[in-house]
This record gives C-alpha cells, structure tokens and sequence, in this order.
C-alpha cells in the first residue's frame, strides 16, 4: 500500500514537471539549462515511479532504496538547473548593473571639447585659429558643425587647449628622460644643456603650425585669455625647471623663473620672424640666452629687474604681434 501511495505521489510530480517542459522554448542561456536540469530530473523521477508500479511486492527495504534513490536525482537535477542558471547569471554581471539595465559609457562634456579640439588642430593650417577649423574637427569625429556652440571663448580655446597639450606632452618627456638617469640609462645632463633642450624642444611643437603662430599668439593676448595663457606658461617654466634638477625655496626660486619665462617669450617672437634653415639662428639665439639663467644670482634686486624685463617682453611681445598680424589691439 505505500509502494502505491509512491507510485501515485511520483505520477503527480512527474505531470507537473511535464507542464513545465511543455512550456514554449526560450532562447535565453539561463532557461534552456534550467529546462535541462528539469527533462533529467522528471525521467529519473520517472524511472523511479515505474520500478515501483512493476515492482509491488518487493521488500520494504527495495522499495525504500529505490524511492531515496529517486529523490536523490531529483534533487540533483535541481541543482544542475540552479548551478548552470547562477553561472549564466555571473557571466552577464560585466553587462548590466544592479537594476538589471544594460550599462552604457558616458563621455562628459569636457571630454568631447577635448576631441572636438584635438581633431581641430588638423585644420589649422588650411583655417588658422578659428572656429572653422573646429567646426572641421567636429565633423571628422561626426558631429555637427553646430558644436562650435559649446565654446565660449572661441578660437581661443583651441589655441588654449594646444598649449596645454604641449605643455603635458613635453612634461611627460622630460619625466621620462629623469627616469632613465636614475635607472642608468642616460647620463645626466648639465643644467645649461637641459634648459636648452627642453625650450628647444617645446618650441619645435609649432613648427607645423608656425605660419599661424602669430595669430595663435594674438589670441592669447587678448584680455579675457591672459589670465589661462599665463598660467599655462608659469606651469611650463616651472615643469622645466624641476626637471632640471631645482628644489629651490628662496629667492632664487623667483628669479630661475621669471629669467627663463622671459627668455622662453622672446626666443618664440624670434622663431616666428626666422627664415634660417631648421631656425638655426633661433636656436643660436636661445644658446646664447639660457646661460644667462644658470649664471644669475638670487637677490631681491634681481628679481624686480627681471620681473619688469619679463612684462617689458610681453608688451613688446604685443606689439610685434599688431604689427605681423594687423590685430587691432584695442577693440
């Protein structure tokens, strides 16, 4: 009589597990290995039942084994559909977040003016400094010309954003060059030798576009851009400076910088105005001025004389720059 009570029990199931395979088929990963897990355990439960429907008069001891056996595989089979379902689960948590959506990559705004910028500078030579060639920029990523409407300052900002950009790109060179001197792997250069070479070196980033520098530095005299292209130059000559080996805390400190600000300032007016081969006479003129730098003495007198040579070279600066590119300085 509990064989058949069993065999009843075990029909039951089984149809109810029939209804859950008859379902429609899906093609998600997770509910076809569940489906499985429930085919093989429904047939071993089914092999079960049978054994006890042909079986009715054997021992209570047969009839127990097989029905222990039988809830055996079918706990089994559970736990295949619950293992293969959590590993599915596990394999898609790099794609969704916690609400189960699908995660998408943000670009901030600051980010796309990056590109938008850096793809302008393509077009400098055939635009200038303009919003022409950053409407340009816009459509070679697949923008809109409409973009340019995201920059405030105009022009301006390209200029801006190639500075900083050379700005890091050198800086990174020289953080290199460092690392190789403490490794061993380069000699240590002198102190004359290394400011010439890193000005050198920062200057030649305009090359591509020195037909245009003049407007580029028009531009970054304009009142509302000083401001961003001081800071930008104070950020280069001190990158400079610590590269080269100054941990100065006085004076001197003061001193280095302003000197080498001012030399950095008027080797560029006589780069744009050089027609030399590969600016060789620029690059004279730079050998001849840095060691100038090396030499200077840390005084407070000092400091005030080439503070106000440094503001003499910017005005001068300013007025070269009316004169080469025809900029109305007072509008």
């Amino acid at each position: 009589m509990a064989a058949l009570v069993r065999g009843l029990r075990s029909v039951r199931a089984f149809r109810a597990l029939g209804s859950v395979l008859a379902a429609p088929k899906t093609t998600h990963p997770q509910c076809a290995n569940l489906r499985k897990g429930f085919h093989c355990a429904a047939v071993r439960l089914q092999d079960g039942s049978k054994d006890d429907k042909t079986s009715p008069t054997s021992s209570s001891s047969t009839s127990s084994h097989a029905h222990y056996q039988s809830e055996q595989d079918t706990t089994e089979g559970f736990q295949q559909a619950s293992a293969a379902a959590e590993e599915g689960s596990r394999s898609n948590t790099s794609y969704q977040d916690q609400s189960g959506e699908q995660e998408e990559e943000y670009e901030t705004e600051e980010q796309l003016q990056t590109r938008i910028l850096t793809s302008a500078l393509e077009f400098v030579p055939l635009y200038g400094w303009s919003m022409e060639a950053i409407a340009a920029g816009a459509e070679t990523i697949g923008l809109s010309s409409a973009s340019t409407g995201m920059f405030d300052n105009g022009a301006g900002e390209l200029v801006l954003h190639f500075v900083a950009q050379s700005n890091a790109e050198l800086n990174e060179t020289l953080a290199e060059q460092h690392n190789q001197v403490q490794l061993g792997q380069a000699e240590k250069k002198k102190t004359a030798e290394f400011l010439r070479d890193a000005v050198e070196a920062r200057l030649r980033m305009h090359i591509p576009y020195i037909e245009t520098w003049p407007q580029a530095m028009s531009l970054l005299l304009l009142p509302h851009n000083i401001p961003d292209s001081l800071k930008h130059l104070s950020s280069l000559i001190d990158d400079i400076w610590y590269h080269a080996g100054d941990r100065s805390t006085d004076m001197n400190w003061y001193t280095k910088r302003a000197a080498l600000t001012g030399i950095y300032n008027t080797t560029e007016l006589v780069m744009i105005q050089d027609s030399s081969p590969d600016y060789q006479d620029t690059w004279a003129f730079l050998e001849n001025r840095i060691q100038d730098v090396v030499n200077m003495a840390g005084t407070a007198k000092q400091v005030q004389s080439t503070g106000e040579a440094v503001v003499q070279g910017l005005m001068g600066a300013a007025i070269t720059l009316k004169n080469l590119t025809g900029v109305n300085q007072r509008r």
